[in-house]
């Protein structure tokens, strides 16, 4: 009998072949940990219209941050013991009856989830042990392999009740579902790669309001190392800088919104992340043809980069927001850059902001080509008057509470693993590839003498012009020429 391997993860065990045939990644563990707290959220909101309140234990010693957004652009932060729904739903007590839904149980006006790409089963595994309220969850795989572990797990795990294991294309099942009455309430897409093959369907068999949760790992695409490989996957073109992460994420927000317009949907977002090596969106899909023709997604804006086109001094983090708060519009941190604002405002009053700034504090203009754009946009004067007293609300609660925004990795050489093959098995393909190249740039050469040891790409294509004189080496490439002859 084939030797098994118990891994625990929350409050689940799964069952995997001693061989690892079917695909895990411990490194997206807390990729799974946000998303179960994301959906326990989500489905607090949608059940309480339902009349269903969600049980969770040791919930009562949890502290809620609820933000609540006023119509002049103010941001009202308030503490809670208790979620607002649930509030409401307990003063309307005496008038009303509501169902409670507990974790384990099924809930037959609860959420109907799929994970169109489970291969284990370890997140759908999850969702059953730990989120309230749910109807049924659907673990869907391409593998046979994958679909009857995922069932084996199910049992395993005392879930069967609840999740049910599916071995089908995972577009076609969710291109299936747009003719039923029940979409899916959640979707999780998360490959190995691109998610792009699956938006279409996804935009179409979730249900009105409901969750689509993204996960991108094809991140040298969508960071700028290849511009035309991202329009054709995405519709955008990437750029390599130094807020790549930040423009993935609107990357992959404007494709969702582009897919979702085709059949009269919106999507709005709901909590976008850049961690580790791929990025995670989740947003809700709604239908509005009105608001489809006024689509607009908010844009990030990297500080360092408004400030240093103009070459002048950079207002500090609180004063850029509270100027765009004192202009009435919504700002707040981006996670993955420090200097980076996300905010409503359009790029005209970005500009007319740093205008204000280098007002009173001035840069020398002799020192700007008048061809530079530098010259062109301060040469123009400011149409507003931006306000730089510090406020109040553009310090986030999340900063005052020292909240970490950045995680630490827990062992070396953290990131993506290893492609399952097709057949079974674990491809060693890329773990051979990143310990070639481990550390390639820690060590500096000092010495040019070392080029040597490095073969010469320009003598390769025929290009080099420097003979003996160049650096680096010609041998390798001559070796080679030799032996092909």
């Amino acid at each position: 009998m084939e030797r098994e391997t118990v891994v625990r993860e929350g409050k689940a065990a799964i069952l995997f072949p001693s061989a690892n045939e079917v695909f895990y990644n411990p490194v997206q563990e807390f990729n799974r940990d946000l998303t179960c707290s994301v959906i326990t959220e989500f489905a607090r909101e949608q059940l309480a219209q339902r009349g269903i309140r969600i049980l969770i234990p040791g919930e009562k010693d949890r502290v809620v941050v609820q933000l609540s957004e006023e119509k002049n652009g103010k941001v009202d932060q308030e503490t809670s013991e208790q979620p607002e729904n649930e509030q409401q739903m307990e003063e309307e007590g005496d008038k009303k009856e509501f169902i409670t839904a507990s974790v384990g149980e099924r809930c037959e006006q609860g959420l109907r989830v799929l994970e169109g790409l489970a291969a284990s089963g370890l997140r759908s595994v999850r969702f059953a042990l730990e989120l309230p309220g749910l109807k049924s969850i659907t673990a869907n795989d391409y593998s046979a392999k994958a679909a009857a572990l995922i069932a084996r797990n199910a049992q395993h795990n005392n879930v069967s009740h609840i999740l049910q294991a599916s071995q089908r294309d995972a577009s076609m099942v969710m291109y299936e579902a747009r003719g039923r009455k029940e979409l899916y309430d959640v979707i999780d897409l998360d490959p190995y790669g691109s998610p792009s093959p699956f938006l279409d369907a996804a935009v179409q068999a979730v249900s009105e309001g409901g969750l689509l949760c993204i996960t991108c790992t094809d991140m040298a695409v969508m960071a700028g190392n290849s511009g035309e490989t991202c329009y054709s996957k995405y519709g955008s073109v990437s750029i390599k800088s130094k807020y790549c992460h930040e423009m993935a994420l609107r990357i992959i927000l404007h494709s969702l919104d582009q897919r979702a317009a085709v059949y009269q949907r919106y999507i709005e977002p709901l909590l976008s992340v850049s961690v580790d090596f791929y990025i995670r969106v989740f947003v809700r899909v709604k239908t509005g043809q009105v608001v489809v023709k006024n689509s607009d997604i908010p844009l990030y804006y990297v500080l360092d980069h408004l400030s240093s086109t103009v070459h002048c001094n950079t207002p500090s983090m609180l004063q850029f927001r509270s100027a765009l708060l004192h202009a009435g519009y919504r700002v707040s941190l981006s996670h993955a850059c420090k200097n980076a604002v996300k905010t409503d405002a359009p790029a005209e009053v970005l500009w007319n902001i740093i205008r204000c700034w280098e007002k009173s504090n001035p840069v020398k203009r002799e020192r700007l080509s008048e061809t530079s754009p530098a010259h062109r946009i301060l040469s123009k004067e400011p149409t507003l008057q931006a306000c730089f007293e510090i406020r109040e609300d553009a310090n986030p609660q999340s900063r005052k509470r020292h909240l970490t925004r950045f995680q630490e990795n827990p062992q070396a050489n953290w990131g993506p693993k290893a492609r399952a093959k097709a057949g079974g098995g674990i491809s060693s393909e890329l773990e051979d590839k990143r310990k070639q190249f481990q550390g390639k740039r820690k060590k500096p050469i000092t010495d040019s003498s070392q080029l040597k040891s490095f073969p010469c790409k320009k003598f390769r294509k025929g290009t080099c012009t420097y003979g003996d004189k160049c650096c680096y080496s010609h041998e390798h490439e001559q070796e080679t020429e030799e032996k092909m002859d």
